[in-house]
């Protein structure tokens, strides 16, 4: 992976290059003491994966560097800083940070978050990959298509079952609501070559496949907004083992495959936090992302059945 650095302390520079390097994250391609210096072409000429900005800086700060070139830059952006400012820590996530890092670094907090960004980056490289795959797959004959659709949405469920086992929530009721989601999203060729899906609708589809085309409207209404509720009980408690797991051993194999891929890392930090009887009293409410949980869930499941 090339990283860019931007911040206006040569030392805090310096540090970052060494950690990068010493944990064989990637390569420093570049660095610059401003916001002000930076720019698209610099971030392009220089195929730039992920860049780490200092919030803080004289001419041009961290936020307003990102307003500036965050539709001409498609990598990713770690945010380091001394400010805790809720607000500002807020600003910088909706302008699409992927991790806020809290000064003085911590070497092995940064280099954890690091690889965390590079397998995001590796991970939407795959599902690029298999977007790709599915759309070729589409073209082919029909009752073909058909065959093969349904052995692999068997294997299909079986992977997603497989990921559910590793998060510790195969045994809730709602794991059942979330394998039947998965495998109608397999099926539903409208979804074919999009990276989002109206969760609304696929609730619905559960929903009438249970109940019936026939159910009245109060009846579906009220089976989608019950496998809602077991969904994201489902969530609530995988994000609660995932960070259950990080709280004990940071290195888990578990922990780090899905704490920033499933979840918002930053939430698994607080939800850690929480479980720590000594550190959760100022902890805000945790929040969960049940789009991207399920999201992640379908593709982690076609990446595995390609394996």
């Amino acid at each position: 992976m090339n990283y860019f650095l931007v911040d206006d302390d040569v030392t805090i520079r310096a540090m970052l290059t060494e950690m990068i390097e010493d944990e064989d994250l990637g390569e420093v391609v570049g660095e610059r003491e401003d916001g002000s210096a930076l720019d698209a072409h610099v971030l392009k000429t220089n195929k730039v994966d992920i860049r780490i900005i200092d919030l803080l800086m004289t001419k041009r700060d961290g936020l307003e560097t990102l307003r500036q070139i965050q539709h001409d830059f498609t990598g990713k952006v770690v945010m380091i800083s001394q400010v805790e400012s809720k607000d500002l820590i807020g600003e910088a996530y909706s302008l699409g940070v992927e991790y806020y890092i809290t000064k003085p670094l911590n070497r092995i907090e940064v280099t954890s978050i690091l690889s965390k960004v590079n397998e995001r980056i590796v991970l939407d490289q795959s599902i690029h990959t298999i977007q790709q795959s599915l759309n070729v797959i589409s073209g082919q004959n029909t009752a073909t298509a058909t065959a093969r659709t349904s052995v692999a949405n068997k294997s299909l469920k079986e992977e997603g079952h497989s990921i559910l086992v590793e998060l510790g929530v195969i045994g809730e009721i709602g794991s059942r609501d979330l394998l039947e989601m998965i495998e109608y999203m397999d099926q539903d060729k409208g979804l074919e070559g999009k990276e989002t899906m109206s969760l609304k609708g696929i609730y619905h589809q559960i929903a009438v496949s249970r109940a019936g085309d026939e159910a009245k409207h109060s009846v579906l209404q009220r089976e989608v907004k019950a496998s809602e509720q077991r969904v994201r009980r489902v969530v609530h408690q995988g994000l609660s083992y995932i960070a259950s797991l990080g709280l004990n051993d940071f290195a888990h194999p578990v922990f780090d495959k899905y704490a920033s891929t499933f979840f918002d890392y930053e939430q698994a930090r607080k939800k850690m936090l929480k479980l720590d009887q000594g550190k959760d009293k100022n902890v805000n409410r945790v929040r969960i992302d049940t789009k991207k949980f399920i999201y992640m869930l379908y593709f982690e499941a076609k990446r595995k059945r390609m394996e």
